[in-house]
């Protein structure tokens, strides 16, 4: 599922290249392009969820199996990518009063001058 106005959905779609530091079937991992620390990478589920407060509904379907898996690739990629050691930060905005500027799902991975 994917949302025709969403960028990230685009970039998964290949509509806009992205250069990839991580994909599988579920996920992709690029760089952000405006960084807000020395490195700053996105994961992003291949599955339109528009935020956090979405994947978890009051009632419906939950997304707790691709969040665990998001966060388990977290640690992957921030290892395969030398983050740890000395370490990371993990952070999703939810919504706009949390700072989301794009409605899908993802993950900062922040290292270095956080």
């Amino acid at each position: 599922m994917s949302s025709i106005d969403c960028i990230f959905c685009k970039i998964i779609t290949g509509l806009i290249p992205s250069p990839r530091i991580f994909e599988d079937d579920q996920f992709i991992c690029i760089r952000d392009i405006q960084p807000q620390a020395k490195i700053h990478l996105l994961l992003i589920p291949k599955h339109h969820v528009a935020s956090l407060d979405e994947a978890f509904p009051t009632q419906g379907v939950s997304y707790s199996t691709m969040l665990a898996r998001m966060m388990e690739l977290s640690v992957q990629i921030a290892r395969e990518n030398h983050l740890l050691p000395p370490g990371y930060r993990s952070v999703i905005n939810t919504g706009k009063g949390g700072g989301q500027t794009v409605f899908h799902l993802h993950l900062h991975l922040l290292s270095g001058d956080v």
